[in-house]
């Protein structure tokens, strides 16, 4: 699927989720039925995902962190499909530098840092090593609740 502006302009209105199409409609002086139209099609093509998206800050006894991961092998598709899922991980990125991963992961109360290195990632072959990256405040950092 093409993005063209018309589509670049509904996925700049849905920043906010909520935000009806008629209103976008208006705004981009288009119809209703485009963008309804265009937004199913976006979402069936596996461009566009709606959902809420919550503050990390606000989400007592959780814990966003990063991975960095470096790995023995280079079939970092395989890898990064693999660690995509992990219990707790919200997105994996093919990087470059040091990494060849980066993996956004969202911990519970009752899962730690140590829990999940050790029980999740310790299942995953031709690891060489990770470094995590905790974060103690976000801005502007909103993340899927996927627990």
């Amino acid at each position: 699927m093409i993005i063209d502006e018309t589509n670049m302009g509904i996925l700049r209105h849905l920043k906010d989720g909520r935000k009806s199409y008629k209103l976008i409609a208006t705004e981009l002086s288009i119809t209703e039925n485009t963008v309804r139209s265009r937004v199913k099609k976006l979402i069936e093509e596996g461009i566009l995902d709606i959902s809420g998206n919550v503050s990390i800050d606000s989400l007592t006894g959780h814990n966003l962190l990063y991975l960095g991961v470096k790995l023995k092998t280079m079939e970092l598709q395989e890898k990064a499909a693999e660690f995509s899922r992990l219990k707790g991980v919200v997105s994996v990125g093919i990087v470059t530098g040091r990494y060849d991963l980066i993996l956004q992961v969202l911990l519970g109360p009752e899962n730690t840092l140590l829990k999940f290195i050790t029980r999740q990632v310790a299942k995953i072959e031709d690891v060489q090593t990770i470094e995590s990256f905790i974060v103690f405040e976000g801005y502007n950092l909103r993340v899927p609740y996927i627990l």
